[in-house]
């Protein structure tokens, strides 16, 4: 079974960093493309960085430059290190993998929790 655990999430003043951090449990299976999205109230969940298991990366274009994705060799987990942090930032960050499991050709999309951040002084 899989699961994405999430972590770092929390009340900061603009101009601040924030480290999130998400890890996938189970066996079994690979992850092709891990990453955040993100949600404001009233508004669409939007991509804000991913990458593949090749090592590309995707930044949504307000956070380039401000926004740094990493992941370990195994691609087990994945952070992002967010630097000079905006109110505009502040929303429900929601971990994504696309995982395919061994012995299947599908792929499945799978979504942590969320965890909170806020951007205010």
């Amino acid at each position: 079974q899989v699961q994405l655990v999430e972590s770092g999430g929390g009340l900061v003043q603009p101009g601040g960093s924030l480290r999130l951090s998400c890890a996938a449990t189970g066996s079994g299976f690979s992850i092709n493309r891990m990453g955040w999205y993100r949600q404001a109230p009233g508004k669409l969940r939007e991509l804000v960085a991913v990458v593949t298991s090749g090592g590309t990366t995707n930044y949504a274009d307000s956070v380039k430059g401000r926004f740094t994705i990493s992941t370990d060799n195994a691609m087990n987990t994945v952070a992002l290190r967010m630097n000079s942090l905006k109110p505009e930032d502040t929303a429900v960050y929601y971990c994504n993998a696309i995982i395919v499991r061994f012995g299947n050709l599908n792929s499945f999309n799978y979504w942590g929790p969320g965890t909170q951040v806020t951007v205010s002084s």
